[in-house]
């Protein structure tokens, strides 16, 4: 019997809250094993000063490596800077596929931003300023981060971006076009360097940043699952805009 599992990887000040939605899609229609780490620093209480990113990787590919010692076929999926650390993995290890979900190859999108922002200034003119999820979240992410983590995460991406040449797995890259945090280019960036011979790249209109989250999530997880359980098509015919 073929054994499948499957590794999330969370992104950047965040925790598997971000990809719990999609687990939890596919566990209901699958009997695959899965694991999803918290990575160093991580978590609800973020405790990021003095780690490394290669500590972030590392956590990854142990999960990784119990994974592969398990199961006969093993998928990773990356949201955000998780992105970045599945391209490593499946770069380096014998993975089955990639699914890589607002993939952090490029980092804040200030066009998007401006929006939230407004959105902001709105909810601070009526009073609803804390009621705003964007605030909440990023008042306390900016509170609990410190510099020194910012340049572990873009150190990781410096050193990740050479190497995706090196993917050669079927690749699936989705990203939300609304998204203020990474930019619409980065999947662009990611489909075009990645070397797989299989990839698609498709595009949520409506979706922001978390896209497990989003409005559209259905449609992408139904997008994700067809890709892990199919054939994927071929390059050539792969890059399309949802």
């Amino acid at each position: 019997m073929n054994m499948i599992g499957c590794l999330c990887i969370h992104g950047f000040t965040g925790s598997p809250h971000e990809v719990e939605p999609l687990v939890g899609y596919l566990q209901s229609r699958t009997d695959w094993k899965f694991a999803v780490p918290t990575l160093p620093g991580h978590g609800v209480r973020l405790s990021l000063k003095g780690v490394k990113y290669n500590e972030w990787v590392s956590h990854a590919e142990e999960e990784l490596k119990a994974l592969l010692l398990e199961c006969d076929t093993v998928f990773v999926v990356g949201f955000s800077m998780g992105g970045l650390i599945a391209s490593y993995l499946a770069a380096k290890y014998p993975v089955k596929r990639l699914v890589l979900l607002s993939a952090a190859a490029y980092y804040v999108n200030p066009r998007q931003l401006v929006l939230d922002a407004r959105q902001m200034i709105s909810d601070t003119f009526k009073g609803q300023l804390l009621n705003n999820e964007l605030f909440n979240r990023y008042k306390r992410k900016i509170k609990e981060t410190p510099i020194t983590a910012t340049m572990q995460f873009r150190r990781l991406v410096a050193s990740v971006r050479p190497i995706l040449g090196r993917v050669s797995v079927p690749t699936l890259i989705v990203q939300g076009e609304s998204d203020g945090i990474v930019p619409p280019k980065s999947a662009r960036f990611l489909y075009e360097n990645i070397g797989a011979q299989y990839k698609e790249l498709l595009y949520f209109k409506n979706s922001k940043h978390l896209i497990c989250h989003g409005e559209e999530k259905e449609e992408v997880f139904t997008e994700v699952f067809r890709f892990l359980t199919a054939r994927p098509r071929e390059a050539k015919n792969a890059a399309h805009v949802e």
